[in-house]
């Protein structure tokens, strides 16, 4: 059987694994594409052998997984794919309801964070399609979005107000904030080690071209994009696709709110796989 990799279906993993896919560095993966919350449930079932997933996730379950180091998804400041978007300033919506893109787990996570030590406001939540709800013509106090599709709404008439996440992380902690990160399955490892380090090998060498090539992934982009090639590169800028000390340290603060806010019950420790890549 080939390794079994996940992707996230989002243009902000377009410098990791546009060479991996389009053959300018070899993969020999069985490739499956989704939305965060759709990634983590097949890691957490057991049928994918790495993939990116949410950093809670990992938190949730971090004695099934390792992290491949010195890669990951994050920002130090602005992200501009993670927003808040309402009709009112944040402050004045406590008591209200806030819809929940039905495709993340970690902005959901970091929402409630947010809301708890920054803004002091409490709200209820519902999950649902974004795109679609405002399609059929309803407007919800307040939506969280991820990704392109917060991308598409940011400048949308009706929500004159856009909370960047990544920037709300940054003046509560002063530290960058890891949205994702890359898992691998103990249990992959322990049956096909050779293998799975293969792939995360490749991950890494994905990631370095991506970086060294990033100019030609922002056109890239832009095409399957509403942003033109300047937004797309300023989006680019804003992303963090490293894991160091800074990174690490943001994960572990992160994990120390969420115990805090009581949607975790603990700690977990950052596990590394066992052999270097």
């Amino acid at each position: 059987m080939s390794v079994r990799l996940g992707k996230i279906g989002y243009l902000n993993v377009l410098p990791i694994y546009h060479p991996l896919e389009s053959g300018i560095l070899p993969l020999d993966c069985e490739v499956t594409s989704g939305p965060p919350a759709e990634l983590n449930k097949l890691m957490d079932a057991g049928k994918l052998d790495l993939s990116a997933a949410s950093s809670v996730e990992y938190a949730r379950h971090a004695d099934k997984y390792y992290l491949i180091p010195d890669i990951a998804i994050g920002s130090r400041g602005p992200v501009q794919s993670v927003l808040l978007l309402s009709r009112r300033p944040v402050e004045e919506l406590n008591g209200e309801t806030i819809l929940v893109s039905s495709q993340t787990h970690t902005s959901a996570a970091l929402l409630r964070v947010l809301q708890a030590k920054l803004w002091k406001i409490e709200t209820g939540f519902f999950t649902d399609n974004a795109t679609a709800i405002l399609e059929k013509g309803e407007r919800p106090e307040a939506i969280l979005c991820i990704g392109d599709e917060a991308l598409n709404l940011r400048y949308h008439p009706d929500y004159p107000h856009r909370i960047d996440l990544g920037e709300a992380w940054r003046q509560l902690t002063g530290l960058p904030f890891i949205f994702g990160v890359w898992i691998v399955q103990r249990e992959s490892w322990e049956r096909d080690r050779g293998r799975v380090k293969q792939a995360a090998e490749m991950l890494l060498a994905g990631k370095r071209w991506g970086i060294e090539n990033i100019s030609d992934v922002c056109v890239m982009a832009a095409e399957e994009s509403n942003l033109n090639d300047e937004e797309m590169c300023s989006y680019f800028d804003g992303l963090v696709y490293d894991l160091g000390d800074e990174e690490q340290k943001g994960m572990r603060t992160f994990y120390e709110n969420l115990v805090e806010t009581k949607i975790i019950d603990r700690v977990p420790e950052l596990v590394f796989l066992p052999e270097a890549v």
